[in-house]
């Protein structure tokens, strides 16, 4: 099982959302409402869009790690590219 990281980005507030899933479809789908378990901070804007996803990592630790340094970026900041070693995938926008 791989993990990916992803940004989601509301276009009708601008905000961004950062979190981890190994199913990214199910996972959109559920910050959107359409399938229960979406986070509560992500019900306020939606539909919310994928921004950039990266991996896939082969631990879930890894991909947390990921997923710390981009918390700690701010809004559009989260959409650049992160240092070196760092793999992402083909769908970053």
């Amino acid at each position: 099982m791989s993990w990916t990281v992803y940004v989601l980005v509301s276009p009708s507030t601008q905000r961004t959302y950062v979190g981890i899933t190994t199913e990214l479809t199910r996972r959109l789908g559920q910050h959107n409402g359409e399938h229960p378990g979406g986070a509560r901070s992500t019900r306020q804007g939606r539909p919310w869009e994928v921004g950039r996803t990266l991996g896939p990592y082969e631990t879930r630790s890894e991909a947390l790690k990921v997923e710390y340094r981009l918390k700690q970026r701010r809004g559009k900041e989260r959409l650049q590219p992160l240092a070196v070693n760092v793999p992402e995938d083909e769908t970053t926008q």
